[in-house]
């Protein structure tokens, strides 16, 4: 029997949610997980979550000193829209996956499941520990980013009398994690309701820095369009790498802040209509950080005044733009909002990454027996994972007295880690689309298998393999100690220590992303593995 659309409108709303809970659990069983969240993210909410995990105004404003300083004006504004266009075709190919396979695993668990069952293992443990990596890199140096805002906003308040020290950099990042630990214990409910608020105060901020800027800046001090958009605007400061490679280290900004793509499928198994939402949030977010931000970066350099004035006193050359352009406390006011939207990236890139996390343990991946892997039943939320992953990502920004060094190398790591944990899925999943044990069935989200969507795999794998290379050279010539760029052997060393681990003794525990629903158990373990085992 058909229901109409006039009988859907006459249910109670509760019977309607209650229907798309339903639904949503359906699909998840079908993939062979049981439902172990509460879905309390609405469509809002979920596209809050995504814009925000890229944090756009902040992210600009933590990596705008990179490609200013090494490429100059213009490396600024076009790397910035060619990596976003890249990113889009990026961004389009994960939430294809994302609508097939929404699960708070993710990408992670989506690559087993592309690939035959004799590789699952494999393949899973891999993807798994450069996403975990990745993600826990990326929360410490977002989190390591907003403490470093913090102090430079009281350089500027004391006119530059004021020095902090490493020491307090590092108590502030420490104090904030288990801040952040502590919001994330809230039970879901009340993270979507806090998480609603974030888009608004985003865009909001981004949207008052570019009025206010363009307001404040004399026509007669705005730089001409030569120097923003052509080659008076290329300033090679690497101090030896010719002007095409100092140029590309624009990509670094663009790429460090649209990346965490997958990190609203991790918390897919608390979204209302996931198989929808997830990856509709994914493409807006993309899209919209990537035009706003665009347009954020050629007002900024737009009114940067002079160039050997930056970065000042404070370290922060957008925070020193904004001081002179609008004044001290004008520029503190607006700063707050920017530290705030920092803030909003670290609460919800730790709550993604704990549901990586409590995936992998619940598939036995990391040595705990499944300890991470359990729910509050208080709290309906991955509270030991939560807190594993706060207190791991305290550690890099610990290294940091130490060995300044091998923390900078960490934090770099974390776009080529996430993004080399996304192509990977992406390939699979055409190359073995034709394989008869591989049973790939889309979701709502889907660019189909012809030029469209071949070609956005394509070039978004090619693309990633190319920003890799420019993320291993170090950024200032000559190379010394102090200046190495570690990201590449230290994300290669990961790969390679995983790989000898789980040869040596993982693959006795763990077998690839596992169903958790009794009459599905053992259906994603190869007979192969399962003789082996025994």
């Amino acid at each position: 029997m058909s229901v109409s659309s006039h009988d859907v409108e006459k249910r109670p709303k509760d019977a309607q949610s209650v229907s798309t809970a339903d639904d949503d659990d359906k699909v998840l069983q079908e993939i062979g997980y049981v439902p172990s969240f509460r879905r309390e993210f609405s469509n809002l909410a979920t596209i809050s979550f995504a814009f925000s995990i890229m944090g756009l105004c902040s992210s600009i404003a933590t990596t705008f000193n990179t490609p200013l300083l090494l490429g100059g004006p213009s490396s600024v504004t076009w790397c910035w829209i060619l990596g976003a266009s890249m990113c889009f075709t990026l961004g389009s190919s994960i939430a294809e996956i994302v609508s097939a396979f929404p699960t708070c695993g993710g990408l992670y668990t989506a690559s087993a499941q592309l690939c035959p069952p004799r590789h699952r293992a494999r393949v899973g443990w891999v993807v798994g520990w450069l996403n975990i990596l990745g993600q826990i890199a990326g929360l410490s140096s977002t989190e390591f980013g907003l403490a470093n805002m913090i102090w430079a906003a009281v350089v500027v308040a004391k006119d530059g009398e004021y020095t902090y020290t490493q020491g307090q950099v590092v108590g502030l990042f420490a104090g904030l994690l288990i801040f952040h630990g502590i919001l994330n214990c809230l039970a879901t409910r009340y993270l979507a309701h806090l998480t609603k608020t974030f888009v608004f105060v985003n865009l909001g901020t981004t949207a008052i820095i570019i009025i206010v800027l363009l307001a404040m800046t004399p026509r007669s001090e705005m730089h001409p369009a030569s120097y923003v958009f052509g080659s008076a605007g290329i300033i090679n400061q690497t101090g030896g790498w010719n002007d095409g490679i100092a140029f590309l280290f624009g990509l670094l900004s663009v790429q460090w802040t649209m990346t965490d793509y997958d990190a609203t499928a991790h918390i897919s198994e608390e979204v209302k209509r996931a198989a929808y939402a997830a990856p509709s949030a994914i493409f807006i977010a993309v899209v919209g950080t990537g035009i706003i931000g665009w347009l954020l970066n050629i007002v900024v350099v737009l009114c940067s005044g002079p160039l050997e004035n930056l970065p000042g006193p404070s370290g922060s050359a957008f925070l020193e733009i904004l001081a002179t352009r609008i004044g001290k406390p004008g520029a503190l006011f607006i700063w707050a909002f920017v530290c705030l939207t920092a803030f909003f990236v670290c609460q919800t890139a730790l709550q993604a990454c704990s549901r990586t996390v409590y995936a992998f343990s619940r598939d036995h991946g990391l040595p705990d027996r499944g300890y991470f892997g359990q729910v509050s039943k208080i709290t309906m939320t991955p509270l030991r994972a939560i807190w594993f992953t706060t207190l791991w990502s305290i550690v890099p920004g610990l290294l940091d007295l130490a060995s300044p060094i091998a923390a900078n190398a960490i934090f770099a790591l974390t776009a080529m880690a996430l993004d080399l944990s996304y192509i990977i899925p992406i390939f699979l999943r055409r190359f073995y689309r034709n394989h008869p044990e591989v049973d790939f069935k889309p979701g709502p989200f889907y660019m189909g298998d012809g030029l469209l969507g071949w070609s956005a795999n394509v070039i978004c794998i090619v693309w990633t393999l190319f920003v890799c290379v420019i993320f291993s050279l170090p950024t200032v010539l000559p190379v010394t100690p102090e200046n190495m760029n570690y990201a590449s052997v230290i994300t290669a060393g990961v790969v390679i220590l995983s790989g000898l681990w789980y040869m040596l003794g993982a693959h006795r525990h763990y077998h690839g992303p596992t169903s958790n629903v009794p009459k599905y158990a053992d259906t994603t373990t190869p007979e192969s593995e399962k003789k082996e085992v025994a």
